[in-house]
């Protein structure tokens, strides 16, 4: 029989609930969960450690393609210029630079007790290192194309992009094709990725800054100015006199939909969403959401309207580190009054639900090997 590993910490979080330090982790020696029990029944060779014992973190957005644009862009600037920068200064440092840049990242998301990444790709740069990374990758290879006479072009090389990271499918990497945002998906593109057969979960940048809703409200905003900058052809588009989501949301109804950031989202927005897609996750990254708007989105509304919330980092463009802990430390310091046990939930099995890999990560369930991380006030690591 193979040997088993035994942790106990401070606190036993299984995914869902903090269990008292008394209580202890075993599994088998591959990471496997076997059991949890009393440390009056687990026998020897239990490891005591000073720490939250907790499955490993499931990050579901980032952008590993940005990691080598670290410090570049300015905090503050608000969403369309901070898109203008990105796309303007993206490509300034060779492959191989940026390749340097995803290994450090992927690497230190590792250590820092990620164990799985929804990660966003414009192409396939991230390829070659999820093919071999300990990390669960799914890749969201997203389309955009504002122009509605160019959708099937920019469709054809998004799913030619999808090809090459499904061919590298398997127990550690899921691939599906997604829009972008509403600012930047035209609806005859929209059409077209709706129809995608077999195609989830979807995840889509959703009402970041104020100038996404007034762009569908009466077309008016920042979004013209940057459409004009870079040459974009914005004539066909048709205010809809709603906020952004209702107006796209009906294209992928009843899907499972990660819904981005949600910092401009209301109630009204929420309640349409429980109607057309009653399998929304909420991911909130709010690191990067003061980074670049430098407003949080309204959480308490989101936790009273029961809308089930996972966490994400964005990219190094928009945040200073790749960290799930730093983002609950962010959460816990605008809002104290919800406990962590319920942002842990959110970072774990909320998580692993979003991506459809709840089989396996986000809990300690018999069965499962979600890796096991510590956690104490100043960092989360990875111990198995």
């Amino acid at each position: 029989m193979s040997e088993q590993l035994k942790f106990k910490g401070t606190a036993l979080f299984n995914g869902r609930q903090l269990l008292p330090g008394s209580m202890v982790l075993i599994l088998s020696d591959t990471g496997i969960v076997q059991d949890i029990v009393h440390e009056s029944e687990a026998g020897e060779g239990v490891r005591a450690l000073n720490g939250i014992v907790s499955p490993g973190f499931v990050n579901t957005h980032c952008h590993l393609e940005l990691s080598h644009m670290g410090g570049i862009i300015p905090e503050g600037t608000g969403l369309p210029a901070f898109l203008t920068s990105v796309m303007e200064k993206r490509g300034q440092q060779d492959t191989t630079a940026q390749e340097a840049a995803m290994l450090k990242a992927s690497t230190k998301m590792w250590e820092g007790g990620i164990s799985a990444i929804g990660d966003i790709c414009n192409g396939t740069a991230s390829l070659a290192l999820k093919k071999d990374s300990p990390v669960y990758y799914h890749s969201f290879v997203e389309s955009l194309g504002f122009a509605p006479g160019f959708a099937q072009q920019r469709y054809d090389y998004s799913m030619n992009v999808l090809a090459q990271f499904r061919a590298i499918n398997g127990p550690g990497h899921s691939c599906s094709i997604v829009p972008h945002a509403p600012y930047s998906v035209s609806d005859a593109l929209f059409s077209l990725l709706a129809a995608t057969p077999g195609n989830t979960p979807v995840s889509i940048h959703n009402q970041e800054c104020e100038s996404e809703n007034e762009l569908y409200q009466d077309k008016t905003g920042a979004f013209l100015d940057f459409y004009q900058h870079f040459n974009m052809d914005a004539a066909a588009f048709q205010a809809t006199g709603t906020n952004s989501l209702p107006a796209w949301l009906p294209w992928f109804k009843h899907l499972p939909v990660i819904l981005v950031h949600n910092t401009y989202t209301t109630e009204k927005d929420i309640a349409f969403t429980r109607e057309q897609a009653p399998n929304a996750y909420w991911c909130l990254c709010p690191q990067a959401n003061l980074y670049i708007e430098k407003r949080l989105p309204d959480i308490p509304l989101l936790r009273s309207q029961r809308c089930t919330i996972t966490l994400g980092t964005d990219s190094l463009a928009s945040n200073h580190q790749l960290s799930i802990w730093q983002e609950i430390q962010t959460i816990r310091k605008h809002y104290s009054n919800i406990a962590l046990e319920e942002i842990l939930q959110w970072a774990t099995l909320n998580g692993a639900m979003a991506l459809g890999i709840a089989g396996k990560y986000g809990s300690f369930e018999k069965g499962k090997q979600p890796g096991v991380i510590l956690i104490d006030e100043l960092e989360s690591r990875r111990i198995l």
